[in-house]
């Protein structure tokens, strides 16, 4: 993102969940604030979406990630999970019309451009704050997470959910582990929801030109793509930083459970949604 610009990603992550809502009607999941605080009519959205058939594929990738996000975390907070820490929140909505929002400390994280945006598009939706929501703005140049977080009154020793979604590939490989590090160290237990990339050399030659196009055109808006992890290798850090428990979804199992008439003709390799855990006190 450009310095003092909230991110352009952010945005175009937003419309495909709203024309997801209007395309798909929601199938995979449901938002009723999605196109509310994009200040924009739904078939505004969806309209542009019809334009630009060839970023279906993203925005199904994109709801589904989501899905598989807000399912995990239902499932922790019933396990105990009572703080939520949404890394590089954009307009994400959750804190605001999600289930288990009322059972949770909410944390959003961002750039202070990107939440100040934010901050003036609920304002201008009238959609009101939740009591339990606390706004991070974090330059990541200046200020780390464990500083930014300890400022707002993240408790460490409380059962945590981190999503981050959307972030991983625009950041470096040190980045990423600086932060799964943290998370992994986090002596209340923990769990991140994030998606990364396949290499591209791994891609068949019709998907490595679908992902060069979109590469390009995020890179064109200042936000380029910057890491992507092989699985096998993937795994076996996670474990060493003392997560024990990894769901990794690539593209078949994607399809499989959220669109199963498509999981036989699904890529083997592409995006990946992953959860992974650590135990409270190991």
């Amino acid at each position: 993102m450009q310095p003092r610009e909230p991110s352009r990603t952010a945005l175009a992550a937003a419309r495909h969940r709203a024309a997801h809502q209007v395309l798909e009607g929601g199938r995979i999941f449901t938002d009723p604030l999605a196109s509310l605080i994009l200040g924009e009519m739904a078939e505004e959205v969806a309209r542009d979406a019809q334009q630009h058939t060839s970023r279906r594929p993203m925005r199904i990738f994109i709801a589904a990630r989501t899905r598989f996000a807000e399912d995990s975390l239902a499932a922790a907070v019933d396990r105990g999970t009572r703080q939520l820490v949404v890394l590089g929140a954009g307009l994400d909505t959750y804190a605001y019309r999600g289930a288990c929002r009322e059972s949770l400390r909410i944390f959003e994280v961002d750039h202070p451009a990107t939440q100040a945006w934010k901050r003036r598009r609920l304002a201008d939706a009238a959609i009101p704050l939740p009591v339990g929501l606390t706004f991070a703005p974090i330059d990541f140049e200046r200020v780390t997470l464990t500083e930014g977080l300890k400022a707002v009154g993240f408790q460490p020793n409380v059962p945590t959910f981190f999503t981050w979604l959307g972030v991983v590939p625009y950041l470096t490989d040190g980045a990423i582990w600086s932060t799964l590090t943290f998370i992994a160290k986090l002596p209340g237990g923990a769990q991140v929801v994030f998606d990364y990339a396949d290499p591209l050399e791994t891609l068949t030659t019709e998907s490595r030109a679908r992902h060069e196009k979109r590469a390009a055109r995020v890179t064109q808006l200042g936000e380029a793509w910057l890491t992507y992890f092989e699985a096998a290798t993937l795994h076996p850090k996670l474990r060493e930083l003392g997560f024990t428990e990894i769901e990794d979804l690539g593209p078949r199992q994607i399809a499989a459970r959220y669109f199963p008439s498509r999981a036989t003709i699904a890529p083997e390799r592409g995006g990946h949604i992953l959860r992974t855990a650590v135990n409270p006190n190991r």
